[in-house]
């Protein structure tokens, strides 16, 4: 018994195909090309995006002798498109979660809403790149857009491609900012305020609950069956985090690439005001009666793709970053970083904040450099960490690191010291394809129940990290007395000055 899973992401389209326990057995990677038109509009092509998902899907089912007993689907959670599910015509190209076009549309929804109200109902605070700002601007562009059509999210319109049915998970209708989470329910006084309907929506329905199946044996091609069952798995990152187990109080996961997200699960319960002066964000967790809190650094990995641009150092690879922090003092530096060169998210979310380096010294080198920018990167992470420990009221004391960053034996190092907590690094090499894959094979009944899902995916074979006590009281002094009390009179000198 097979499970496929598909991760529509912002750079690559993915396939993979686990055993039950969990085990990759094939993997599929292409690239999903994006296009910028005249108006530097940046756009994904949905019958491009369907013809490499349906590569894919080929490259890894098309031989197997066993059947595949589901398919779940996982994307990046703001970007969609008006479909006609009668015809199968797309109204619009698919929007990426990035595209700055609807940042006017973005502002005048901020002056139509209560923010905090709005928040305890979603989870979210606005931004251009939820799917109602994308919305009002194809509207804006022209009404007729929305005629016959649903907003789907790219995980719904390949379920669509597979099934001719239309659907989304609870996870991914949160990303709009039209749907409550507090009711998981499209709405109606919002969506009317701006001209809209409910009927703009597909239903939202649990992450991995069945949305159709394949209808004929025209998919043999691709090497599906007829009847296989195919559900939307939900939200990348909250993908990922079920499938490393961080699902429970006290352990989070550490997702690291050129952005640094932090996500863990908490029981459902109503928002409040606090809740919103945190920073976080929230939304419905793959898992029933859950919700998730979110939180990111903004330039994580990328801070160190800028250092290397800086020293005109682009070659230098993982392995070569490693070997120079190999030859550079094992303790902190005492040089404060601060990774805002994208400004700064949770949980002082601010775009317009600048990054700094303080405290250098002739003697600091190349080394010095980037194990002080790493640090920072740790100071951030432990700056979300301990405010999520208060907003929440438990103590986090297990990161699961997933993601680029983790090849960075000295930075996951550093992280593990800064926090004072144990750092798992799983085995699990495509994690968010393994999340899309056990939520559908939760959701169509593969599994019995999480008991069985969760005891079958074997997470024993992970790298744990522990923390250098010596060095994690001088970390915590240095993030204390320096990084934290500098932070906002930093803040607020550039936003005074520049």
């Amino acid at each position: 018994m097979k499970l496929l899973g598909i991760d529509i992401g912002t750079t690559h389209i993915k396939a993979g195909l686990f055993n039950k326990n969990g085990t990759l057995i094939q993997l599929a990677i292409h690239k999903n090309q994006n296009y910028v038109n005249k108006q530097e509009h940046t756009y994904y092509h949905p019958n491009e995006m369907w013809k490499v998902v349906a590569r894919a899907i080929r490259e890894v089912a098309r031989d197997q002798q066993e059947q595949i007993a589901s398919i779940g689907i996982t994307s990046m959670a703001e970007s969609g498109l008006l479909l006609d599910p009668k015809t199968g015509d797309y109204h619009s190209h698919i929007i990426p979660w990035f595209d700055r076009r609807t940042e006017p549309i973005a502002e005048l929804v901020e002056q139509e809403i209560d923010p905090v109200e709005h928040f305890i109902k979603t989870g979210l605070r606005n931004n251009y790149k939820h799917g109602l700002a994308k919305i009002l601007w194809l509207k804006q562009k022209n009404p007729e857009y929305l005629k016959h059509a649903k907003w789907v999210s790219a995980s719904d319109f390949i379920a669509y491609k597979l099934t001719g049915k239309i659907g989304t998970d609870y996870t991914l209708a949160a990303r709009t900012f039209a749907f409550r989470i507090d009711q998981r329910q499209w709405d109606a006084p919002l969506l009317n305020h701006f001209g809209l309907s409910t009927s703009l929506f597909p239903e939202a329905k649990p992450s991995g609950t069945k949305i159709g199946e394949i209808p004929s044996h025209d998919f043999q091609s691709i090497g599906l069956e007829k009847g296989i069952p195919v559900a939307v798995s939900g939200h990348d990152h909250v993908c990922a985090a079920l499938a490393v187990g961080a699902i429970e109080p006290g352990v989070v996961s550490d997702s690291i690439g050129t952005a640094e997200t932090l996500v863990g699960a908490f029981d459902k319960r109503a928002l409040t005001k606090q809740d919103y002066d945190s920073g976080f964000n929230f939304g419905c967790h793959i898992l029933p009666n859950s919700l998730f809190f979110m939180g990111a650094i903004q330039s994580s990995g990328g801070s160190v793709e800028w250092l290397r641009t800086q020293l005109s150092d682009e070659s230098l690879s993982y392995e070569e970053i490693n070997t120079l922090l190999d030859k550079t003092i094992k303790k902190p530096t005492g040089i404060l970083y601060y990774p805002y060169l994208a400004g700064s998210g949770s949980p002082q979310a601010d775009p317009n904040a600048k990054g700094a380096f303080i405290g250098l010294q002739t003697h600091h080198d190349k080394g010095m450099l980037l194990r002080s920018l790493l640090e920072g990167t740790a100071y951030e992470f432990e700056n979300m960490r301990r405010a999520i420990e208060k907003l929440q009221e438990f103590h986090i004391s297990t990161l699961v690191a997933v993601g680029g960053g983790t090849k960075n034996r000295h930075w996951m190092q550093i992280k593990a010291d800064v926090s004072n907590c144990s750092l798992s690094i799983p085995s699990i090499t495509e994690a968010t394809l393994l999340g899309a894959a056990i939520a559908a094979g939760l959701g169509c009944g593969i599994y019995k129940d999480q008991k069985e899902m969760f005891h079958l995916i074997s997470r024993n074979d992970q790298v744990v990290i522990q923390p250098n006590q010596t060095n994690s009281k001088k970390y915590k002094r240095i993030f204390e007395e320096g990084y934290m009390s500098l932070q906002q009179p930093l803040r607020d000198f550039y936003k005074k000055n520049l």
